[in-house]
């Protein structure tokens, strides 16, 4: 194996990296021409200017985040064997949380592999490499996978916009074998998803334990699901006793889909979809003077950027009106944020707000974020985007 390049951190920049931060930013590290002149995705060794060794890290002299770190071993070899056992490492974790062999099988930093999320759908994969170092891990990963698991199929859903600040091209193939007919199975239900044409990897695992919690409330009620996606958590209703569920989404796709779901979970005849732009649709039925027994809300991201925080805490505090104001007396309202940029204090004040607009009174019955299949890692809270909120309104 030829020498692996030394990168060295910058005097009096180490502080974070010496606490164990997975990251060293670009104003950190000493930026030589020979570091400016490394492939992105290189592996080095990184050192402080005081010669401590801090492991191997992948490289981006491009990106903003320059090493992320794969091992504290300086001289860890980080080829197909050493990915394999990372890999496997992840799965054993996921057979202790989860009977069947449907969860987030990688969650990045936190199963150490930075920039490497792979979802994993019975014998169906979907990977997505957000970073130059795992875009050129992905044939030994993809080597792993199969030697672990021996999918059927192999996706690459490579369309994360995060892949253009480390100079990566958006693109969804099919790396291996065939993944068409895939089926996700969570709380005892099953939904198809379409791993190269539906939105991320194909289905969001982060809102399992939420979906289970807002089905157990809703037997015998009415329930809008708005920004529906496929449906997981308007069928869980339907299916766990609810008298009639309303799914409402703006993609025409997705609520096809949604009602496959509902057809294989044998609930056609309480299911009803709408298709919609979401907050336009929610002031109509406002207007209209439309009630329901469970109101559940899980858009997409309103804050791109930190930029758009002002704007993304309007929203939600529009989307925690009108959402209250279409909830019964008595009834139940799931509101939730994948917005990295919205902290949970800020999104539980704009809710809060939301809800005295409609002038309504609430009980918190229960606040919180992704399943276990998406750890964190220790020194990243930030990465906890995803927050929820079950309330009671009276």
């Amino acid at each position: 194996m030829p020498e692996r390049p030394t990168i060295r951190l910058l005097p009096g920049r180490d502080r974070r990296v010496k606490a164990g931060h997975p990251w060293a930013f670009s104003n950190e590290v000493a930026m030589t021409t020979a570091a400016k002149a490394l492939t992105s995705g290189s592996v080095v060794r990184l050192e402080g200017d005081d010669g401590m060794k801090h492991g191997a890290w992948h490289f981006n002299p491009h990106s903003l985040i320059a090493a992320r770190r794969l091992s504290p071993d300086p001289e860890a070899a980080c080829d197909a064997a050493w990915f394999e056992a990372r890999l496997a490492e992840a799965l054993a974790l996921r057979g202790r949380l989860f009977d069947a062999q449907h969860y987030r099988l990688v969650h990045a930093e936190a199963d150490g592999l930075p920039g490497l999320v792979v979802d994993r759908y019975g014998d169906a994969v979907a990977l997505q490499a957000n970073t130059a170092g795992m875009e050129a891990a992905t044939p030994m990963i993809v080597d792993a996978l199969r030697a672990l698991i021996r999918p059927r199929g192999i996706v690459a859903r490579n369309d994360s916009a995060v892949r253009g600040l480390e100079g990566l091209a958006e693109e969804t193939r099919l790396l291996e074998g065939d993944a068409a007919g895939a089926v996700v199975e969570e709380n005892g239900l099953r939904f198809p998803v379409d791993l190269l044409g539906g939105q991320k990897t194909g289905w969001f695992f982060d809102q399992r334990e939420h979906r289970a919690r807002v089905a157990r409330l809703a037997r015998g009620a009415t329930v809008l699901d708005a920004f529906c996606h496929t449906g997981g958590f308007g069928i869980g209703c339907a299916v766990a006793g609810a008298a009639q569920v309303t799914l409402l989404d703006r993609s025409e796709h997705a609520l096809a889909t949604a009602m496959q779901a509902a057809a294989l979970n044998g609930v056609v005849a309480t299911v009803t979809a709408q298709r919609g732009e979401a907050m336009e649709t929610l002031e109509r039925m406002v207007g209209e003077g439309r009630r329901f027994g469970v109101v559940i809300t899980d858009p997409p991201a309103f804050a791109k950027a930190r930029r758009d925080q002002p704007a993304a805490l309007r929203a939600y505090g529009k989307l925690a009106r009108l959402a209250a104001t279409l909830t019964e007396r008595g009834g139940i309202l799931f509101i939730a944020s994948c917005s990295h940029h919205v902290a949970p204090g800020e999104f539980a004040d704009a809710v809060a707000w939301g809800v005295h607009r409609a002038r309504r009174e609430a009980r918190i019955l229960h606040m919180g974020g992704a399943g276990p299949d998406h750890p964190l890692h220790p020194m990243l809270p930030e990465s906890a985007y995803l927050k929820g909120m079950l309330l009671h309104l009276s």
